[in-house]
């Protein structure tokens, strides 16, 4: 028999057991399975990592030791030029055949050294270049059969400068020579005899572009131990370190290159990226960031901590990225070597176990729902007939047995509880009408929202052309510099007993005599536009000396009475004041632009201070949206005499 409407429990959210014991079956099996293969998973991951992080840091070591190898060969050559060969102590063209006899044999017996020279103090130049290089042959449109040439900047006997360059075989004899104009090149200038006039080590300088070839190349350079004032230099080009970083790769997609002190990238393993930087690259210093490459830029604004691997997202791919110093080599000395893979393809084999795994597991679920199926049928067949027969007990029928054999113990003991219930209830039915049994059985001030007129003193600044400084800069560049520019008026408000009612983008919203009456208010709202405009001078100041933008800021003040209170929802309330008052400080403050001043105050204001602060009369002006005329002013000055205290009595409503 059903109840009423009105006596009907609310609904609950209900299940069959052999459902519930399906799902829960399915979840614990899957939460499981999940932590097991997601335990492999991990294991495989952080293996992956650590093999990578291996390579990475045996990759670092053979660069190392390939630019030591590089350093050592060449500061070796120049060593040896500078220490024992005594023909480089007079400039060219004398012995010019026992200059050519030892910087030949240096460069056969150096294949990967561009090319030797000698700069000298008059200005005189020596060199021997090796022909191999295809961009050697080219520069100097050498002859077939040329094997090495020797250039040469002397003066003749009436003291004109001659270039000229000798052609040898392969043998090391001459057979052709071509004289040049003169080019203009002077030694003198270059980095490498600047870095090493005077000294007694050899240096390494560079990368930067050699005068001939446009090729990017260092050089390893020392002073003549005879004369100091002659160096003796050795080009590497850096095609050699490019092969290199090209061959050594942890996966198809993997990258490395390095930067120099400044985070500028000069050598890249990708051929295309090393011509875009090789496009991008400036005379005689390092070559210039390619801005098209995120990868780069990224882990320049985000590197990880030197020597260890970390995680860069580029896009919508991860890399694992190693950057370590470069301090074990004459060459590339004080640079960094950036490695970088995508973690995707270094998690490829995890990856597919993690694949095999969840299809392991997921025959597995399949299999134990299978079986957990069968299990609830078993276990509910028995309370389905038990509720069956508790169906019958609601509609009182005795006449039923309740008889529901089960092994399950918990089922075999709700059967023999379920027919004392029965019995009871028959008993009991036997005293009361059964309807009433089956009906029985069935029923189971800054206090909310409020403001008031009161005279107030209304500051609004802005800064000038603050739209072009946010195109210019990053957002976080942006954000740190406003920061500071605001901790500058938080303290001056504060000192001039006034509240910072909002930051409103880069402008500011101040008010005097509310919440807190202050007599002085005009005087000191005037007084705190001048001690901000100061204090922005020696925050200026630091802006130049760090190459970032000065804030230029206009200010501009207004007494008059506006309605000062908490405004907005029930949830969210706003301390502010509204009406023309604050609307006419916002428009002073943008007068500054037509009057060219900085802090624009109106008549209202210069009445109340007239002897305290100094004021320069600028007339009348037509606000914007204002119908009457405003007597301005500009604030010139506070006098020395200290203003008195504020009063911290109550303000008096308009």
């Amino acid at each position: 028999m059903q109840g009423s409407e009105g006596d009907r429990r609310p609904e609950t959210w209900t299940s069959s057991l052999r459902s519930l014991l399906g799902a829960m079956m399915v979840v614990m099996l899957i939460v499981v399975s999940g932590t097991l293969v997601g335990l492999d998973y991990r294991r495989a991951r952080d293996a992956a990592i650590a093999n990578a992080e291996d390579h990475m840091g045996a990759f670092v070591g053979r660069l190392v030791d390939r630019l030591g190898v590089l350093s050592g060969d060449t500061s070796a050559l120049v060593g040896l030029v500078a220490s024992v060969a005594n023909a480089f102590l007079v400039s060219p063209p004398e012995r010019m055949n026992d200059k050519i006899a030892v910087l030949r044999e240096g460069i056969i017996r150096s294949p990967h050294i561009d090319g030797v020279y000698v700069g000298y103090p008059s200005g005189a130049f020596f060199q021997v270049v090796d022909l191999r290089s295809a961009a050697w042959r080219m520069a100097l449109d050498a002859p077939r059969g040329a094997a090495l040439a020797a250039r040469s900047m002397e003066w003749d006997e009436r003291g004109r400068a001659v270039n000229r360059t000798l052609f040898l075989d392969a043998s090391g004899l001459q057979f052709a020579e071509r004289r040049s104009p003169p080019t203009g090149f002077d030694p003198r200038i270059r980095p490498w005899y600047r870095a090493a006039v005077n000294g007694k080590a050899p240096v390494g300088t560079g990368p930067y572009e050699m005068a001939t070839t446009h090729k990017a190349g260092m050089t390893i350079s020392q002073a003549h131990r005879g004369n100091a004032r002659i160096v003796i230099g050795a080009d590497v080009v850096l095609d050699t370190i490019t092969d290199f970083l090209s061959r050594e790769r942890l996966t198809d997609d993997s990258v490395s290159f390095i930067l120099d002190a400044v985070g500028r990238p000069i050598i890249h393993s990708d051929p295309l990226m090393m011509r875009r930087i090789m496009a991008a690259k400036g005379r005689d210093g390092p070559v210039a960031s390619p801005q098209e490459d995120p990868l780069i830029e990224s882990v320049r604004l985000n590197p990880p901590p030197a020597g260890k691997a970390g995680f860069v997202d580029v896009g919508d791919r991860t890399y694992l990225v190693m950057v370590s110093p470069l301090e074990s080599a004459l060459l590339l000395s004080g640079h960094r070597v950036v490695v970088a893979a995508p973690l995707d393809e270094l998690m490829a084999d995890a990856n597919q176990m993690l694949i095999q795994g969840l299809a392991v597991s997921g025959a597995v679920v399949i299999l134990a729902v299978l079986s957990a199926l069968v299990l609830a049928h078993l276990i509910t067949k028995s309370l389905n007939q038990l509720t069956a027969s508790a169906n019958r007990l609601q509609d009182l029928d005795f006449a039923t047995p309740i008889d529901v054999p089960s092994r399950v113990t918990e089922i075999s003991t709700l059967n023999s509880a379920m027919n004392k219930a029965r019995d009871a209830i028959f008993t009991f039915a036997l005293y009361v009408p059964k309807e009433l049994v089956r009906k029985g059985i069935e029923s189971g001030y800054f206090t909310g929202r409020a403001a008031r007129r009161q005279e107030v003193t209304a500051l609004f600044t802005d800064i000038y052309d603050f739209t072009t400084i946010s195109e210019r800069h990053s957002p976080e560049e942006v954000v740190a510099m406003l920061s500071e520019y605001f901790d500058i008026f938080s303290e001056v408000v504060a000192a001039h007993d006034g509240t910072i009612i909002q930051f409103l983008g880069d402008s500011v919203f101040a008010m005097w005599n509310a919440p807190v009456a202050d007599a002085l208010h005009a005087e000191h709202a005037c007084r705190c536009a001048l001690a901000v405009k100061e204090r922005l001078a020696a925050f200026n100041a630091a802006q130049r000396a760090k190459g970032l933008p000065e804030f230029r800021t206009r200010f501009g003040i207004h007494t008059g009475t506006a309605v000062v209170g908490s405004v907005g929802a029930r949830e969210r309330l706003q301390y502010t004041a509204m009406g023309d008052t604050v609307n006419v400080a916002s428009r002073l403050e943008g007068m500054n632009k037509d009057y060219e001043t900085t802090i624009l105050a109106s008549g209202a204001v210069a009445a109340q201070c007239p002897d305290a602060i100094a004021f320069r009369p600028l007339g009348f002006a037509q606000a914007k949206g204002r119908a009457t005329a405003l007597e301005i002013y500009e604030v010139l000055s506070a006098n020395s005499i200290a203003a008195p205290q504020a009063s911290t009595e109550t303000g008096t409503a308009a």
